[in-house]
């Protein structure tokens, strides 16, 4: 079988698309005959070696797969052969692995899926994933009911911008293009900001008429940062997930302070919380797997690619130009 290996870590020429052993399944395993290979940031850190959580080289980099059950162990109970499931390495206990034409997992990582589920739209559920957790769990007690996705037109700001308007809350996106506009606004965006010609900041409170939003969800930190406390309405939470532009350099505290009356919160979120926490880490990944079932969300797909091309694909993960999630399937 074919598999993608990253033997030195580095940019997309680092991976190798290779022959690799059939995989034979252990008594509590199931081999998956992949059909679709989401493409994502945790892929790109294997690749580049700079993930906390790094497998050991040579690394598999892939981190979510879907597809067939092809064999089961002989202790493996309630899957069966031929069976559609999804498989996230967040589920394993290790990340990476998922680059390959044939998967062996424990069985109690895979997520059964309903046959009417499309492979290619499962294996982007692991941005809904961290999307679900940032609207209902790292937001605050406070349900939030107004929120300002920065970078709306990316992977998990459409899941966000899905998920948001599934919960009746209203979004507003910041975008660089008119194209991404249209997209954030297709994918339940009800306003825009255009963070290069407009100031984010003031348009957002004009857009809620001064009353400002009750989260705002930021995956690129830096300079901007503190800047967006000034958005937040009463018990506002401005929340960061990623530092894709460094850290602040501001004061956090100092700053906070200048919106006493509004009890502004700053929190940080990595998804790695649930690690140790399986019940609701899985939990969430079956919310949003029934979400797709029921039709209520709609993943968006930037580009496909064959196996034997993830250098293309990553090469396209790194331009930032992809309009949802990049996917890659077996040819």
């Amino acid at each position: 079988m074919k598999a993608v290996l990253v033997y030195t870590p580095g940019g997309p020429d680092a991976l190798n698309y290779v022959e690799a052993p059939m995989p034979v399944p252990g008594a509590q395993d199931v081999v998956i005959r992949a059909e679709a290979f989401g493409v994502g940031q945790p892929d790109a850190l294997i690749r580049s070696g700079v993930y906390k959580w790094m497998p050991p080289l040579p690394a598999n980099p892939g981190n979510d797969v879907a597809g067939y059950i092809e064999a089961v162990g002989r202790d493996v109970t309630g899957l069966k052969v031929g069976q559609k499931v999804l498989l996230s390495a967040r589920d394993l206990s290790q990340r990476g692995g998922c680059y390959a034409e044939y998967v062996c997992a424990p069985a109690n990582a895979v997520h059964p899926l309903a046959d009417k589920v499309s492979c290619e739209e499962a294996v982007c559920l692991a941005n809904y994933q961290v999307a679900w957790a940032l609207l209902h769990e790292a937001s605050g007690p406070r349900p939030p009911q107004t929120v300002l996705v920065i970078g709306a037109a990316g992977g998990v700001g459409s899941a966000l911008l899905q998920l948001a308007r599934l919960a009746g809350m209203r979004t507003i996106g910041s975008v660089s293009t008119a194209e991404k506009a249209a997209f954030a606004r297709a994918m339940g965006a009800d306003d825009v900001v255009f963070y290069r010609a407009e100031n984010v900041v003031d348009r957002t409170l004009e857009l809620t008429a001064g009353a400002g939003v009750d989260l705002v969800l930021d995956h690129v930190c830096g300079a901007d940062f503190a800047g967006y406390l000034r958005t937040l309405g009463k018990w506002g939470t401005l929340l960061s997930y990623n530092a894709f532009a460094g850290l602040p350099e501001e004061n956090l505290m100092g700053e906070m302070r200048k919106y006493l009356g509004n009890c502004p919160a700053v929190r940080c979120f990595s998804f790695h919380i649930y690690d140790h926490d399986r019940p609701n880490r899985r939990r969430i990944m079956r919310e949003v797997i029934a979400a797709l079932e029921a039709g209520h969300i709609k993943p968006a797909i930037a580009a496909r690619f064959p196996l034997a091309r993830v250098r293309d694909a990553h090469a396209m993960l790194e331009s930032g130009a992809a309009l949802g999630k990049i996917i890659m399937t077996p040819s």
